[in-house]
């Protein structure tokens, strides 16, 4: 998977916003991050990835364990990174969608209702 990719999996989801280019390439919601772009020079590998939330550690661990994801540099917790090159559409598109409704679960209240319904909330 290319980053052009991800990026057209990323950009609908009501209201995400890329932040970037500079030291972090990532996408938000609400002013915080869902999906973020490692640098190939972070890794010994030169592997282009991205690093997602997944919605708790436990979950994070199995993954990592089970080497369906990797763990992230400069992350903790129920953060995960996902090489690019390994990445089919259907799990890349699942990834962003379980760690984009986390992260806008965690948002305050008054910053969920000024961002745009989800299809998910319109049923």
């Amino acid at each position: 998977m290319t980053r052009a990719e991800f990026d057209s999996l990323c950009a609908p989801h009501p209201g995400a916003v890329l932040s970037g280019p500079g030291e972090l390439d990532a996408w938000k919601i609400g002013g915080k991050m869902f999906a973020c772009f490692g640098h190939v020079d972070t890794r010994a590998d030169n592997t282009d990835h991205v690093v997602v939330r997944v919605t708790d550690t436990e979950t994070a661990r199995m993954l990592i364990e089970t080497a369906a994801a990797g763990k992230p540099a400069y992350f903790r917790g129920a953060w995960v990174r996902l090489d690019l090159a390994n990445l089919d559409t259907d799990e890349a598109a699942h990834r962003i969608a379980v760690s984009y409704d986390t992260i806008r679960k965690g948002l305050t209240k008054k910053v969920q209702a000024t961002l745009p319904r989800t299809t998910r909330e319109a049923l």
